[in-house]
């Protein structure tokens, strides 16, 4: 699951709270195997100055059954959905993985999505304090190939620690649409960069088939 917050400006000190506390607040929650709660950069975007309202979550639970509960009963998500200007729901079962977070894998479940299929995915890395200077001055040609490229319904960024911990969360139209994006331009030039040149001490990345979608993500309904 996936839950993406753009919180009043009233509520921005409850929002950094939550960094604070972590998973602590989450960890009575049933079933659920993993958490991270991610702050984002400035817009809800990839920029490293960070956003004061703008944060996610990323949590693994062991089956459908219980993420579909949290979505619907949770009193974290009552907490930011009271709080929040925009907020964005997605169940999520993955269809593909590679890499770890946190030492922890994720095992696909799903088949994969059919030819025209919404998909979504999510990467992350941790990157090495002597190439982020060089990762950070790829990021904005990669950003703004995202925020053009076809099929691209949504794109967030997402971060465990500033400038060192980054993800991405992005739905797409198809998987042509996505591998399209991820095969060309400023995105594949930096993909290569960054595993040829040994950027990262850990990365992960995961195909999903969107199970439900509720909310609204920068002017946008999703469901």
């Amino acid at each position: 699951m996936v839950v993406l917050a753009d919180l009043q400006a009233a509520a921005s000190l409850w929002g950094w709270s939550r960094l604070v506390l972590g998973g602590a607040p989450l960890r009575h929650a049933p079933g659920l195997r993993f958490a991270k709660v991610l702050g984002s950069g400035a817009g809800g975007g990839f920029s490293p100055r960070p956003s004061s309202t703008h944060q996610g979550l990323f949590l693994g639970f062991e089956d459908q059954a219980t993420a579909l509960h949290f979505a619907d009963r949770s009193a974290v998500l009552a907490g930011y959905r009271g709080r929040a200007r925009e907020l964005l729901v997605a169940v999520l079962r993955p269809c593909a993985s590679r890499g770890a977070w946190s030492g922890a894998a994720m095992t696909a479940s799903a088949a994969v999505p059919a030819a025209g299929a919404p998909v979504a995915a999510l990467t992350r890395a941790s990157i090495r304090l002597r190439h982020a200077a060089a990762f950070w001055r790829m990021q904005p040609a990669a950003e703004a190939a995202l925020a053009a490229a076809p099929g691209c319904l949504l794109a967030a960024g997402l971060g465990e620690a500033p400038l060192l911990r980054q993800a991405t969360f992005s739905l797409w139209s198809s998987s042509a649409d996505m591998d399209s994006y991820a095969h060309s331009g400023a995105h594949q030039a930096a993909i290569r960069a960054a595993y040829g040149g040994g950027y990262f001490a850990e990365s992960m990345f995961v195909r999903f088939v969107p199970l439900r979608l509720q909310g609204r993500w920068q002017g946008r309904d999703h469901g």
